[in-house]
């Protein structure tokens, strides 16, 4: 049979409402730590991974476009 100690059930309560309790300042910590990171960036005027990688695929192809006419400009050497 099993008895029911109070003690050991205010304690589980204020277990799992510690735990909580750190569950939820973690997230707000985290939440924190964006914020920091998105001014941060935003301060020193970086760009996304992405952004980064259209813009170089645009350049490399500007650049393609660039040789070419470069190329049927010249005229050939005789």
């Amino acid at each position: 049979m099993q008895t029911q100690n109070p003690f050991l059930d205010e304690m589980a309560k204020l277990t799992t409402a510690a735990m909580g309790l750190a569950q939820a300042a973690g997230e707000e910590a985290k939440t924190a730590f964006r914020a920091q990171a998105d001014r941060v960036a935003a301060e020193f005027d970086l760009i996304r991974r992405d952004d980064f990688e259209a813009l170089k695929a645009e350049v490399a192809a500007l650049r393609a476009e660039i040789a070419a006419i470069k190329a049927a400009a010249t005229p050939p050497n005789t």
